[in-house]
């Protein structure tokens, strides 16, 4: 792959390997395991593979590998490992680095599982986890400690749309030798720069974005070539919880077209935000991109873009968020983000139902919160449809 080829470019040609057969599209190599020419062949490969040499699918898969390239290359990262889900990305991050003994930072707004490993898991190991809110900069320099091994965060929280100074965040970390793990799902690897602002390791649920047609569930770790291969790597393989061929080969497809669709998603929901912001039954309307977002100015200089989500926060409560959601006639309400199609949830009685109601109180995560992820439809089409839906409301 050349380093000279521009974003679109690497994101259709990057990483790909091409059989004996010379085929267009990338081939699905739907195997567990790999053939040795000799006993020796074999003794010598489980030693050291080569770049293109592979074991058992649980290690790594042509099509998997494939998929890493082509997202490492995206994002800027020296390597990557492709993972069963989002979440198994946000598992292999954590649990392959951290030890008994070992203290983390977290910001407090995260993903409910995220929440669980932090919380739940993580503790029962003998790892202690300090949570912060996650914008208040001087809140992290009070909690990281000269034995803090890692600080975990999400670049933009959900659902509320908090927004994380990596730079700052990363700098602070980085005094104390902490590594910086950042989940990086609503920055979208199109607009990410978190490497390059001092993220160690990022993380993505490629169910999202990175598929972004409701196809597959999928995720990966991208960071330096040493933690990719010398830490992840041995984690996953006697884990379990790597890509299936066939799922990358999905991804690979969605890689293809990924910055099409974000740009054309993250356009339209700006559209929306700006149509929806001052709505009499809305008490908040929370997009990054919007000037009146707190965190607009580190938006611009952090991404460039507000994203694919806005949140409505509808005054009339659970009750009327039920009434918004049950009158959509374009959007879909499911819990999945990142999709062609424009999904509604409702975050206080589904991704953040296991939270108690002071947590979600905390976070601001309201009875009328709605989490509105835009899709590819007319955004002319969308805008009068939540109009018609917040009438009904």
């Amino acid at each position: 792959m050349s380093e000279k080829w521009n974003t679109r470019t690497a994101l259709v040609h990057g990483g790909t390997r091409r059989s004996q057969y010379g085929e267009v599209s990338e081939a699905i190599f739907l195997t567990q395991g790999f053939v040795y020419d000799s006993a020796e062949a074999a003794e010598a490969r489980f030693v050291e593979a080569g770049a293109d040499e592979f074991i058992y699918a649980r290690y790594g898969n042509p099509t998997v590998a494939m998929f890493e390239e082509r997202i490492a290359r995206l994002e800027g990262a020296e390597d990557a490992f492709a993972t069963a889900s989002g979440m198994a990305a946000v598992n292999a991050a954590l649990m392959s680095c951290l030890r008994a003994g070992d203290h983390v930072v977290a910001a407090r707004a995260l993903f409910g599982s995220c929440l669980y490993i932090l919380e739940d898991l993580l503790p029962r190991f003998g790892v202690e986890v300090t949570f912060v809110d996650g914008t208040d900069l001087d809140q992290w320099r009070a909690a990281i400690r000269p034995d803090t091994t890692a600080i975990f965060f999400e670049s933009t929280a959900n659902p509320t749309l908090e927004v994380i100074d990596i730079r700052v965040v990363a700098d602070i970390a980085h005094e104390h030798g902490a590594l910086v793990i950042v989940d990086n799902v609503f920055a979208t690897p199109v607009f990410s720069r978190a490497i390059s602002l001092g993220a160690d390791v990022v993380v993505y649920s490629a169910t999202k974005h990175i598929d972004g047609q409701g196809r597959a569930l999928g995720g990966v770790v991208l960071g330096t070539r040493d933690f990719i291969r010398k830490t992840v790597e041995p984690y996953m393989k006697h884990t379990g919880g790597a890509m299936s061929p066939f799922t990358a080969w999905i991804m690979l497809k969605g890689l293809e077209t990924i910055d099409l669709r974000v740009r054309a998603q993250a356009a339209s929901t700006l559209k929306l935000a700006e149509a929806l912001e001052g709505h009499p039954k809305l008490a908040r309307v929370l997009y990054p991109g919007l000037p009146t977002h707190p965190q607009n100015a580190l938006v611009k200089a952090q991404t460039g873009q507000g994203g694919t989500v806005v949140s409505l926060d509808l005054a009339g409560g659970q009750g009327a968020a039920f009434r918004f959601l049950n009158a959509l006639e374009i959007a879909v309400i499911s819990n999945n983000l990142g999709d062609a199609k424009s999904i509604a949830t409702h975050p206080a009685t589904t991704t953040h139902q296991r939270l108690t109601e002071d947590q979600r109180a905390a976070l601001g995560i309201t009875p009328g919160l709605i989490r509105f992820s835009v899709g590819l439809e007319d955004p002319d089409d969308l805008i009068a449809d939540v109009m018609a839906a917040l009438d009904r409301a």
